[in-house]
């Protein structure tokens, strides 16, 4: 199959295959856009079940991470790489090298940082071998920046509580977290702090085990959590999980959650609004960690970093305003907004 034909292909400026028989790294990177900067985004280490289904993830994060940065008002592209392997078995300093000589063969068109599967170890590795990478600060976190993306995510979810149940507060509320690895973990404890009363699940026992103890979290199967009676619905998992199948055993009001591309396709957008589900796209509330690693890139104070944050509230809100008066879906919304601030920023290149 041609890269132009693969269905998640939109347009893409670069989509370069690595391999190296040595460390038997199998990896790709894709550059979505470069219109507002440099593409930066995640590389994620996962089994994939095929090359196929590892290119349609990194196409479909790559565009994810252009319309995240855009909204997010940053200097930054869309991109994304993947790296096909088992984090828990197959990662090793040799690995990571390799990854690093394949980000740096790129020449700065793609910069990398953490993603699902990888840490600010890995990103250290890499860039023994190229400068194309962010997120290793010492700060707080040591450069980690998923305590922002929950940062983010829980802005939204006050946001969203505070537009459809008209509650100036979570204290009470009911959410489900699908997911309690580097972003859940964080968001649980924000959400413990307000007030909510938080179920989570995650295939990896230890998370699971490390969540309920440190922030007393409810624990649940994780069949059982996508149709747990709850306030809010929080994927922070894998993609795709709101598709045909999941949606109609949904019993939650409201879906904000970090997990990147969690719709399926754009008819699942439309069938959670017929469902009365408002849906906080994934590619605007997640936005905290692109935000993270941009202030770290630049050296900003912590304050900015935090007040560029709140932002997400302002633009969640008017995406759900907007769709409320429009009667439209909110990721149709969000696309549409992103996509215009890059049609403005191309005008302006070529005038």
């Amino acid at each position: 199959m041609s890269i132009f034909d693969a269905p998640a292909y939109d347009g893409h400026e670069l989509v370069t295959f690595g391999k190296d028989a040595a460390t038997g790294l199998r990896a790709i990177i894709a550059v979505h856009s470069t219109t507002l900067g440099p593409a930066v985004g995640g590389c994620r280490m996962y089994p994939y079940a095929s090359e196929e289904q590892a290119l349609d993830d990194v196409l479909r994060l790559s565009r994810g991470m252009t319309y995240k940065s855009a909204l997010a008002g940053l200097p930054f592209g869309g991109g994304k790489s993947v790296i096909i392997g088992d984090p828990r078995q197959d990662k090793s300093i040799e690995l990571m090298q390799a990854m690093g000589d394949f980000i740096d063969s790129q020449g700065g068109r793609y910069v990398a940082a953490e993603d699902s599967g990888t840490g600010v170890e890995d990103i250290r590795m890499m860039a023994e071998r190229t400068p194309y990478v962010s997120g290793m600060d010492d700060n707080e976190f040591g450069g980690d920046p998923s305590p922002s993306t929950a940062r983010g995510v829980f802005l939204a979810i006050r946001t969203a509580v505070k537009h459809r149940l008209g509650e100036d507060n979570l204290q009470g509320l009911r959410v489900s977290i699908q997911g309690l690895g580097h972003v859940g973990y964080y968001l649980a404890g924000l959400l413990v702090e307000a007030g909510a009363h938080v179920l989570g699940a995650d295939v990896n026992a230890d998370n699971l085990r490390r969540a309920v103890s440190d922030h007393s979290i409810e624990a649940v199967a994780t069949e059982d959590i996508l149709g747990a009676e709850v306030d809010v619905f929080a994927p922070c998992a894998m993609g795709a999980i709101l598709n045909e199948k999941s949606i109609p055993g949904l019993r939650a009001g409201i879906v904000a959650g970090a997990a990147n591309n969690q719709l399926a396709s754009a008819v699942d957008g439309a069938s959670l609004q017929d469902r009365g589900i408002l849906y906080c796209p994934d590619f605007l509330i997640n936005a905290g960690g692109i935000i993270d690693v941009h202030h770290q890139r630049v050296g900003s104070a912590e304050a900015s970093k935090r007040e560029h944050i709140l932002r997400i509230e302002q633009t969640l809100s008017q995406v759900l305003v907007d769709a409320d008066n429009s009667r439209r879906q909110t990721n149709t919304i969000a696309e549409e907004l992103a996509r215009n601030i890059i049609g403005q920023a191309a005008q302006s290149l070529a005038a």
